[in-house]
């Protein structure tokens, strides 16, 4: 009798201890372990991060850190993080986490259009991935790659192209570098390439010929026409003229390029610079800007015309006035200057 008991009481005992740790492993690994009130947040696991810091950006998130640093180690996922961005959804247990950690790593939209230089596209880019602009910018000028790609470090702003790319939050700056060259290689198709050599323009020039389009003017039904007018002049052996090289080369200049210039003034049109194309004759070294892809087709597909001159129009901001010759442009001009007179726009 008295071994049947303790028999019992020793089943008994086992049973509640194997129940115990079978609550614990439930527990453990599939109770719900999040806190935050949203459908999921976001987490970004740097390439340097460790378990014990992935567990400090964590910790606001979870209801037990404790609890997924354990599940974490007994899954074997301590010593292997993987850097990435990852979604973790509202009630997800330490199983589900660890398991979107190892293989859900998700994209991030990278947009950017606009800059005016190098430097500006590795700061946009960088508040949108992981890599800091430096190691950005370094990537975009290595020596290496600009003499296998052809470009210079005046003229590589042209193979970045205004867009929406969807890009892992941890892509390296190389491996970010080689998806905007595969993408310029595939925008400039055969047909581009074509029309490009029609033009006797290569895919660069034809870039810096467009940031110069998209500063005189960003109403795309007007681009053509422009482009036109600097194909013209160029043909022609004329000087391009254009003030927007000029505001460039003083902010170059200056080394201040949030320096706004509403008007270039006579004196301005010495400067010294390649970039002034009052002085120099054909294309700058370089893009002013990085110009839209509507500024890049408007020079593939110029307006046919005999114009030669423009200047903008008081009348109808945004637009501007074109003559075919200088005394047509002399009395546009006026027209301008009296407006900005009238404005008191004087710098």
């Amino acid at each position: 009798m008295y071994r049947r008991k303790l028999l019992v009481i020793v089943s008994l005992l086992g049973v509640g201890v194997g129940l115990f740790f079978v609550f614990k492993f439930y527990q453990l690994f599939f109770w719900s372990n999040t806190q935050f009130e949203n459908d999921s947040s976001f987490v970004f696991i740097d390439r340097d991060d460790t378990i014990d810091s992935l567990a400090v950006e964590l910790s606001p998130l979870l209801l037990s850190t404790n609890r997924f640093l354990l599940a974490a180690e007994k899954k074997g996922y301590a010593q292997r993080i993987r850097s990435g961005k990852y979604n973790i959804l509202k009630g997800m247990s330490n199983n589900e986490i660890i398991n979107t950690l190892r293989s859900g790593k998700t994209t991030s939209k990278v947009v950017f259009n606009n800059q005016e230089r190098l430097e500006d596209l590795a700061g946009r880019v960088a508040q949108q991935i992981e890599a800091d602009s430096l190691e950005l910018l370094t990537a975009f000028l290595d020596p290496k790659f600009l003499a296998e790609s052809g470009f210079t470090k005046e003229n590589v702003l042209t193979m970045y192209l205004p867009n929406t790319y969807d890009v892992f939050w941890d892509v390296t700056p190389e491996e970010f570098r080689k998806r905007m060259w595969e993408y310029y290689t595939r925008f400039w198709n055969n047909a581009r390439q074509a029309k490009a050599k029609a033009l006797q323009l290569t895919p660069i020039e034809v870039s810096i010929l467009a940031s110069i389009v998209q500063k005189e003017s960003v109403q795309k039904e007007e681009q053509n026409r422009i482009a036109g007018v600097y194909l013209n002049r160029l043909r022609l052996g004329m000087k391009l003229q254009a003030d927007p090289t000029i505001i460039f080369a003083i902010k170059k200049e200056s080394g201040d390029f949030g320096r706004v210039i509403k008007r270039v003034l006579y004196k301005d049109l010495r400067l010294k610079s390649p970039y002034n194309t009052y002085r120099s004759r054909g294309l700058p070294p370089g893009p002013i800007v990085m110009p839209d892809l509507s500024a890049i087709e408007a020079v593939l597909n110029p307006e046919q015309h005999a114009y030669l001159y423009f200047v903008a129009s008081p009348e109808k901001p945004g637009f501007h006035l074109f003559a075919k010759d200088l005394i047509g442009h002399n009395k546009n001009k006026k027209v301008y200057t009296r407006w900005l007179n009238k404005q008191k726009i004087y710098r």
